[in-house]
């Protein structure tokens, strides 16, 4: 009778199965789920499983804790399905709980092992939450199991290691693995390159047996966070020429050395190639290419391409109110702020160290100290040193000098060298040596080394013929033994960009540039005596 039973069980499953597969939604899910329960079937772990594997590409992580909160029997299965929806979904505490009710389970009087089929999302969990001692515990199971020789497995260590910043450990994983193939290479590689050491990512890259367009968005993405920006243009130049199409992700990576290393011609290349491929629907490939229409000078191309934007979010309207701020158009920063208001996006810190960047360039006193107080009163943001240091900016640049500094002096948090130092410069231009000497006693304390704020309260003195005080400071100055980093200019020349260090004289074509410029110059001299 029983083994009736069990076949018939077996039948009703097989004929639902396949209506599950069918399902175009949740909705309809929920409604075939329905019928599962109708017909008796609501504790199959089979159909339940089904179910809960839909919900995972679906969008259905609450719909599937419910699911699997009414099986009263689980088996490794369901519990498997289960830690792979919270994984994947990114709700990697609870998947790690579902992990230790399996760990306490048992059914017929049997312990629920974990199997390979666990371990990897369990893995992907600790990875997630940055927690190397519970990743420690769980390749300690592996091991008590048996199951360290999946490579599944063995790639879940390798990158459970490397993303908690464990490099010695990962490397270890990587040394014992039975087979390497090219996602474990580029999650070595990912793991020195996301930690900053591009020394030990150049090595890996170096000897890669294939390299993917993974493999080269590591190494741009590493170069570029590490401020190496004329390496990361390098390595992208480098996959063109290995023909390897750039993806979303490559471009995002190298839009940042582009910004900062103002190369603008491969920044519009790339524009034009996102665009090409529709890759504009890409939020963050936009912001990316704001940002570098900004730090690049392009204000109008920015905004332009703000305006084509189909969708935006914070980050979009925060940098395009930095842009324009930092680009002396504070009438225009402050109504874009006021438009994101109106489209119900919710401003951030950063938002609002544009809008008071903007009331700082317009010389807006009023109005700065009303968005400071309304960032703190209507959308209760704590404000940062940085904010702090744009309300001194703007008391210092109206003339409120003693106003500005007894704010300092209220700050809640500790005043860095840039708050003093924009004190400073006020005084300079308002001619207060008694506040100038309030801040350059607190800058020497915090920059000691740093000649510029020297020479900046010599001319305050020069400045109210204090002559006495300018030889006083001059001699402090030379008195101090300092090395002043050698200035350097950028030119981008076909898509790359070349950097000259004043005082260095190795650059490969040196001499070549030297003629030149010795011809230029007598140009010049031929052309100012024609005019006189």
């Amino acid at each position: 009778m029983r083994n009736c039973f069990i076949s018939v069980v077996r039948d009703l499953e097989n004929q639902v199965a396949p209506i599950l597969q069918s399902c175009r939604d949740i909705k309809h899910l929920k409604q075939t789920h329905a019928h599962i329960v109708k017909i008796g079937l609501s504790q199959s772990n089979f159909l339940m499983t089904k179910i809960l594997d839909f919900c995972d590409t679906n969008d259905g992580t609450d719909y599937a804790s419910l699911i699997f909160k009414q099986v009263l029997a689980p088996n490794i299965f369901l519990y498997n399905a289960m830690i792979r929806v919270y994984s994947n979904n990114r709700f990697f505490s609870e998947a790690i709980s579902v992990y230790k009710q399996m760990l306490a389970d048992s059914q017929n009087g049997r312990p629920i092992l974990p199997d390979r089929f666990t371990f990897p999302f369990a893995l992907k969990s600790s990875a997630g939450l940055l927690h190397l001692h519970l990743g420690n515990q769980i390749h300690g199971h592996i091991c008590k199991l048996g199951l360290a020789k999946h490579s599944y497995v063995q790639n879940a260590l390798l990158d459970m290691y490397a993303k908690c910043g464990s490099l010695d450990a990962a490397q270890q994983a990587f040394v014992e693995m039975s087979h390497r193939d090219t996602v474990s290479w580029n999650t070595l590689l990912s793991g020195y390159a996301g930690t900053g050491n591009m020394s030990k990512a150049k090595e890996v890259f170096a000897t890669m047996p294939e390299r993917t367009i993974i493999s080269w968005t590591a190494m741009v993405s590493g170069y570029a966070r590490s401020n190496y920006y004329r390496e990361a243009l390098q390595v992208f130049h480098q996959m063109q020429l290995a023909e390897l199409k750039p993806d979303e992700t490559s471009i995002v990576s190298v839009l940042p050395a582009c910004a900062q290393s103002g190369a603008l011609e491969l920044g519009r290349w790339i524009h034009v190639y996102a665009d090409r491929h529709n890759f504009l629907r890409n939020i963050c490939i936009c912001n990316a290419l704001i940002e570098m229409y900004v730090k690049c000078g392009r204000i109008e191309e920015a905004g332009e391409l703000f305006v084509q934007m189909p969708e935006r979010d914070v980050i979009s309207w925060s940098t395009i109110i930095n842009g324009f701020a930092h680009h002396s158009q504070s009438q225009v920063a402050i109504q874009l702020f006021h438009e994101m208001k109106v489209a119900g996006v919710e401003p951030n810190s950063i938002t609002f160290l544009g809008v008071l960047s903007a009331c700082v360039h317009g010389g807006l006193l009023y109005d700065g100290l009303h968005y400071f107080e309304s960032m703190m009163k209507d959308h209760r943001i704590n404000p940062k040193v940085e904010h702090y240091g744009c309300l001194v900016d703007l008391l210092g640049r109206n003339g409120q000098l003693d106003s500005a500094l007894e704010f300092i002096q209220d700050m809640p948090i500790e005043p860095d060298a840039a708050i003093w130092g924009s004190l400073l410069s006020a005084c300079k231009i308002h001619g207060n040596v008694r506040i100038a000497i309030t801040a350059m006693e607190h800058l020497v304390q915090l920059e000691p080394e740093d000649m510029g704020n020297y020479v900046l309260l010599s001319n305050i003195y020069a400045a109210e013929r204090q002559w006495d005080d300018v030889s006083r400071i001059r001699k402090l100055m030379r008195s101090k033994k300092t090395n002043r980093s050698p200035g350097c200019s950028l030119i981008e020349v076909n898509n790359l960009v070349q950097e000259f260090v004043a005082g260095e004289g190795s650059y490969p074509q040196a001499e070549e540039i030297y003629n030149t410029l010795h011809l230029l110059d007598q140009e010049l001299r031929i052309a100012a005596d024609i005019v006189t």
